[in-house]
């Protein structure tokens, strides 16, 4: 299953005041390591931005004035991500947004374009319970690099994130044998009875062999 890590800014906190989404980030990771296919676009969200929203992120109603409406860019969005896992930070706050949106132009929610939803601040209480478990914070605790994070950016946010994801499923990589190409065209469950090398034990070695297994047999009888 594609894995697909999600970030969104907005102009405000919550949805159901008619805040909407003003920039949207969804980053690829293949095999653990972090593709060149991603999804960025800023959207004309046709309200204010609330002034405790941009000292976080820093985006502008008038950096966004000329910028597509989200029911332009819908349909390229749901494309990237489609069938995919989405691994986000405070799932339920950016797929709020999304569901809002989607609804406003008579889409389904975003659950029905997707295979799963996985949320990665959830993933890290579990992990550090007790301990902070904010980007930044778990930038530190897995040495991913935040250096350039002076603002909230949905984009580098998404990359951060398929990084700490990475730092916190370290471990769980399948084990992989790298096999020579003769060894591979060998049938599953059966050994060429050529390669394998018999050794037979020596008079000694059997000696031993049945002395051992008498001590064995004395002690089992006490």
């Amino acid at each position: 299953m594609r894995q697909v890590f999600l970030d969104t800014e907005t102009t405000g906190l919550d949805p159901n005041q008619g805040h909407r989404i003003i920039e949207i980030a969804a980053v690829e990771i293949n095999n653990r390591q972090l593709s060149e296919n991603q999804f960025h676009i800023y959207v004309n969200p046709e309200r204010e931005i609330d002034a405790a929203a941009q000292e976080v992120h820093g985006i502008t109603l008038e950096f966004l004035k000329d910028k597509n409406l989200f029911k332009d860019v819908a349909d390229e969005f749901l494309s990237f991500i489609k069938d995919s896992e989405l691994i986000i930070h405070n799932a339920p706050f950016d797929i709020g947004f999304l569901n809002m949106e989607l609804g406003r132009i008579g889409l389904a929610n975003i659950q029905e374009h997707i295979k799963k939803i996985t949320d990665s601040l959830v993933m890290a209480r579990e992990l550090r319970p007790g301990q902070r478990n904010n980007l930044d914070a778990l930038c530190r605790a897995y040495k991913v690099d935040n250096s350039k994070r002076s603002q909230h950016g949905a984009l580098l946010d998404a990359q951060l994130l398929s990084e700490v994801y990475l730092g916190m499923t370290r471990g769980q990589e399948d084990i992989a044998i790298n096999f020579s190409q003769n060894e591979k065209e060998l049938p599953l469950g059966r050994v060429d009875q050529d390669m394998l090398k018999v050794v037979p034990a020596n008079e000694d070695e059997i000696s031993s062999h049945n002395a051992y297994l008498k001590k064995i047999q004395t002690k089992s009888s006490w």
